[in-house]
């Protein structure tokens, strides 16, 4: 079965690749950012930098997320740069995309000897929470 979306994430996951072969580890988060954003821009992949997304509770707005990357209309991109991603990592990008209204995410940490790449689903099945916490 494929993947949903997978030729788009694959053409974010070659930029990101593309990154961390040329940087390595060790950086700041906000420098992977930059040279991901100048990646996709000479790959020609549309994307959105920090995008501030409202979030929403009962009609009323009470709060905003802001996004590292938000590509070609429909992936959540998150960034980091720690030794370990951690639950929190994944609960964070669900929540970016609970308030974007998609399904598809992905989780980069660029501290790491190869690339960790994460794909992160927005869909709200009890099975695939978090153990741990609330609801799970």
């Amino acid at each position: 079965m494929a993947l949903e979306l997978e030729d788009q994430t694959g053409q974010i996951i070659g930029a990101a690749i593309e990154v961390h072969r040329e940087l390595g580890p060790g950086f700041l988060e906000s420098i992977y950012e930059e040279a991901l954003a100048l990646e996709l821009a000479s790959r020609r992949i549309p994307f959105q930098r920090q995008r501030e997304v409202s979030v929403v509770y009962k009609g009323v707005e009470v709060g905003a997320h802001r996004l590292d990357l938000f590509v070609f209309g429909q992936i959540v991109v998150e960034l980091k740069a720690v030794k370990v991603l951690k639950d929190v990592h994944f609960v964070v990008v669900r929540s970016y995309l609970c308030a974007l209204g998609r399904d598809h995410g992905l989780l980069l940490n660029f501290s790491t000897p190869t690339l960790t790449i994460k794909r992160v689903s927005g869909n709200r099945d009890p099975a695939r929470e978090i153990p741990g916490f609330l609801g799970s």
